[in-house]
């Protein structure tokens, strides 16, 4: 298996697909990476020489990915709920964040139900 930006990615697959197993690169990124290396998208893992692995981890390296990414987005949502702002607070109770509707759904963030004695319906 290679390695890119400290990830293991599958010999296997096309390096388009194999790219995206590394935490912050989608299929778009991939594809972006693979254009700016001058790689065919459709080369499997296995086929790539040591001079296009190269190319790739080079470019790879300029976008922020894995540790840094997971990083940055929870000091987002902790400053979010620093300043106290809605979406803060959201985070903090475990609601959806994004406006969607909670009496119905849901279940998902808020966890499993919880049963309230006395209430029906």
């Amino acid at each position: 298996m290679a390695r890119v930006l400290s990830v293991e990615i599958p010999n296997d697959k096309r390096v388009v697909i194999s790219l995206t197993y590394i935490h912050g690169i989608g299929k778009s990124l991939s594809k972006q990476i693979l254009s700016r290396t001058k790689i065919n998208e459709n080369i499997r893992v296995k086929d790539l020489t040591n001079e296009q692995l190269a190319a790739i981890r080079e470019a790879a390296k300029e976008i922020i990915t894995e540790g840094d990414l997971r990083r940055e987005r929870a000091l987002n949502i902790k400053r979010l709920m620093e300043i106290k702002a809605y979406r803060g607070m959201r985070h903090r109770k475990g609601m959806p964040v994004r406006g969607q509707i909670t009496q119905k759904n849901a279940r998902t963030r808020k966890g499993p139900r919880k049963t309230v004695a006395g209430k029906k319906g």
